[in-house]
């Protein structure tokens, strides 16, 4: 590719991914973020990428040493403007009988690197101008990455709003999608309804991991705190569950850190009473066993039978996790108010480097465990300091 048009399109390319993800693109992109950007650019256009493209342009956008240089196709440039510049939905077939001249990458190409011919007396002048024109649209570039890097390091989401652009906007993606439950997310205004289906990210030789509904967001930052709230959840039946998940990759099969409100009955044999729990568990990845370091009862079901008062203590919950370098803190907040106060329920070091954060609700891979709504009303993220 000329070096003019390489600029062009690694422009193009920079602004298409912060399009898709809401952040600058600072490391090559992983197959699946590889997909959801495919995804995404066939959804709103109509038409499509190749997911292995877009991996292999960002590793030749940011110039990464010893990688062979892409030439990419004028049609899939003008896939690329026509994201960016938000064109009419088209197909291929309409698109190759009615503008097969590639209008919007010319467009593109015309409003950021244009080169008209002029006076040779002019020259010099349309040399100064030209220049201050680049270096005003760098600096703008580069202030808007900023300001969007920025107002990454803190975010808040109460749901107020759940339609499927208004959480792409702020960042969210919906992998392994269960259209039936995904369409009654809006079940309670000012706030999203996600529902315990099956599957689970717990290592079985039997099953591959997998939770639908899975709400997740890449984390701009590696020290940070990321907090969710849930209204009214009570766990009743065999490995209901809902809470956060840290992943190392946005693969299920990744090194992975959750923590999570559930109802447990399984001890092993021995007979005692069922109980709602916070648990905490991180995951090797690969199919390793994971390891459990929280089990922190919140209440005994039965005695709350007897006792419904006792039934408070899951009127709203919070489950916070803070990341310092490699040390993690684990809280818990849960009664009859909002701002009731967080307890560490635990400190640990881990050497799992998260990449991406979760909402999820599951049931594990037991079929008659009924499937439940829970409430989420909000999800925080801080950037926090590393030292």
């Amino acid at each position: 590719m000329d070096h003019p048009d390489y600029l062009v399109f690694s422009t193009l390319y920079r602004e298409a991914y912060l399009q898709c993800f809401k952040q600058p693109l600072q490391q090559p992109v992983s197959e699946t973020e590889s997909k959801l950007f495919y995804n995404q650019i066939w959804e709103h256009t109509g038409l499509t990428i190749g997911w292995r493209s877009l991996k292999n342009y960002s590793f030749y956008v940011l110039n990464h040493e010893n990688e062979r240089q892409e030439n990419p196709s004028i049609a899939t440039l003008d896939t690329l403007a026509r994201y960016v510049l938000k064109a009419p939905y088209t197909s291929e077939v309409t698109r190759k009988n009615d503008e097969g001249h590639h209008p919007y990458w010319f467009l593109y190409r015309e409003r950021y690197l244009e080169t008209p011919v002029v006076n040779p007396k002019k020259k010099n002048w349309f040399a100064v101008f030209a220049a201050l024109a680049i270096l005003v649209l760098i600096f703008g570039i580069a202030f808007y990455w900023w300001q969007t890097s920025q107002a990454a390091f803190s975010f808040t989401d109460d749901f107020k709003k759940t339609d499927e652009q208004s959480l792409q906007n702020k960042g969210w993606q919906v992998v392994d999608k269960n259209e039936e439950y995904w369409a009654k997310r809006n079940h309670l205004v000012n706030s999203l309804t996600l529902f315990t289906l099956p599957g689970d990210n717990w290592p079985d030789t039997a099953s591959a991991p997998s939770i639908q509904n899975l709400l997740i967001r890449k984390l701009p930052e590696t020290c940070f705190k990321t907090e969710l709230q849930m209204e009214g959840f009570i766990p009743a039946g065999e490995w209901q569950q809902a809470g956060l998940l840290l992943l190392a990759d946005s693969n299920l099969n990744s090194p992975s850190i959750r923590i999570s409100l559930g109802y447990n009955d399984f001890f092993g044999g021995n007979q005692q009473p069922k109980e709602v729990i916070v648990q905490a568990i991180s995951t090797p990845g690969n199919g390793e066993k994971p390891e459990e370091f929280i089990h922190f009862k919140i209440l005994a079901p039965d005695s709350a039978v007897e006792n419904p008062v006792l039934y408070g203590n899951l009127k709203h919950t919070a489950l916070r996790i803070e990341k310092q370098g490699q040390h993690y803190r684990f809280l818990y907040a849960g009664g009859l108010t909002v701002n009731d106060a967080f307890k560490e329920l635990a400190t640990k070091d881990l050497i799992i480097e998260p990449h991406y954060v979760a909402i999820f609700a599951l049931k594990g891979r037991v079929k008659d465990t009924p499937v439940v709504p829970v409430v989420i009303k909000k999800f925080i993220f801080q950037k926090l300091p590393c030292n």
